[in-house]
């Protein structure tokens, strides 16, 4: 079989070609984009809305170089809950803490903008970003498996098995659509397998009732219910410094896709710096959810090995439209656990082993025992900390974010007195 064409950031693709490219990625996003506003209280049309409105901002300050879409991050989700206390009446607090995140993150965009990315390749080598890059990918294995069977993972009838069979019936056929498949089918296997999820769900009756009735009732347009942040300096303290997880994971997404692409994106990390931080600020002024770049996004394009930044402003487009379409939103979430289970259990696993790819990349010494430490640790304790995360004096720590820090200050800590290692420069392919 002939190596698969790669479609770099600059090449165009045809329109009719683009729209279910772009609808294949605003359904891996869609899952955690929805999901991360709805734990934090947050209104999950304007973090759509803005999802679309931060991503096209993001590729148009990068210069069109740097292939992500920006989703919702669930580094913030302990803060925020900290902040709000689950009370509606206190998100306006809680947006000023992400706006705070936002300047500081916005800070550290200039200075690699300017000094270059060398100060973040020392705080954050390989072996710290393969880890950030892994973790993500572990830490959201629970919800692919629970999504895949149930919240007991327990299989005890038919329902269950129904469940099951969706699951790897998504499953098989995205898979088989990649390896498979001919011409720019092959390129669509994320949304050919929903499709088939879907469509075997309607069949077996797995479809929510109540969903459907939502698509029935939900409106064709509608402006999202847009809110603007209240000053509280207690939620600039507890939030703003999360900024650090998004610098680390902004530069471990780079090296992913700079991995798998085969180009080096390290030039660019003060642009892609700065254009997620102000997609996040704007998304704060308007009451959307902090935005980073989504690892979901970067599983499809290392299984359709298309990097074209214009997918991602068909997918932005796309994901504005379903902000001020109720009843598009309604139908994309009426989508079965199960389907999204079959699916995440592909996305989520790649994700993983990108974060492996970048320590071979970069050949990261094993032998060396602080390597050992830094990356063993840090996925331990984030993987075993997961999505409840670590509650400190009321302020809960998700496991990412634990992880995150750990791995930095492990590094940091353990590599007194040595010299710093090279920065990853990928392989090309």
């Amino acid at each position: 079989m002939s190596q698969q064409k790669i479609y770099y950031p600059e090449d165009p693709i045809p329109f009719l070609r683009l729209v279910p490219m772009g609808v294949q990625h605003v359904v891996a996003m869609f899952g955690g984009t929805v999901l991360a506003p709805v734990l934090m209280g947050f209104n999950p049309q304007v973090t759509l809305f803005f999802s679309g409105i931060g991503t096209l901002l993001f590729i148009f300050v990068t210069g069109f170089k740097v292939p992500s879409y920006l989703g919702s991050s669930f580094a913030f989700v302990g803060p925020i809950l900290a902040v709000t206390g689950g009370n509606p009446s206190r998100i306006p607090f809680a947006l000023c803490g992400i706006a705070g995140a936002a300047l500081l993150y916005a800070a550290a965009a200039l200075v690699t903008m300017r000094r270059g990315p060398g100060w973040v390749d020392r705080l954050m080598p390989p072996v710290v970003t393969g880890s950030v890059v892994a973790m993500i990918g572990l830490n959201l294995a629970s919800s692919a498996v629970t999504n895949a069977v149930n919240a007991e993972l327990t299989v005890g009838g038919a329902r269950d098995f129904t469940r099951l069979a969706i699951a790897a019936a998504t499953f098989l056929t995205a898979a088989l659509v990649a390896m498979h498949m001919k011409g720019f089918l092959r390129l669509l296997p994320i949304l050919i397998g929903v499709i088939a999820g879907y469509a075997l769900s309607a069949v077996s009756g797995m479809i929510d009732p109540r969903a459907m009735e939502r698509i029935r009732t939900a409106a064709w347009a509608g402006l999202p219910p847009f809110q603007a942040p209240a000053f509280s300096l207690n939620a600039l303290v507890v939030t703003a410094p999360v900024f650090l997880v998004l610098v680390a994971e902004n530069k471990g997404h780079l090296a992913a896709i700079s991995s798998t692409m085969g180009r080096d994106l390290n030039p660019h990390l003060g642009r892609a710096y700065l254009g997620d931080a102000l997609a996040t600020l704007l998304s704060a002024f308007g009451g959307g959810t902090p935005q980073t770049t989504y690892a979901e996004n970067m599983g499809v394009m290392a299984m359709t090995r298309v990097f074209s930044t214009y997918n991602f402003v068909m997918a932005a487009a796309i994901a504005i439209l379903l902000g001020l379409c109720p009843k598009f939103g309604a139908l994309i979430e009426s989508i079965p656990n199960p389907v999204l289970g079959g699916i995440t259990l592909i996305l989520y696993g790649i994700i993983a082993l990108m974060g492996v790819r970048i320590w071979i990349d970069a050949r990261v010494d094993f032998s060396s025992h602080k390597n050992f430490i830094v990356a063993g640790a840090s996925l331990i304790a984030a993987t075993g900390l997961g999505v409840r995360g670590l509650t400190v004096a009321g302020v809960n720590i998700a496991g990412i974010t634990f992880g995150t820090l750990l791995a930095m200050a492990l590094n940091l800590g353990l590599s007194i007195g040595e010299e710093p290692e090279p920065a990853a420069v990928p392989d090309a392919d």
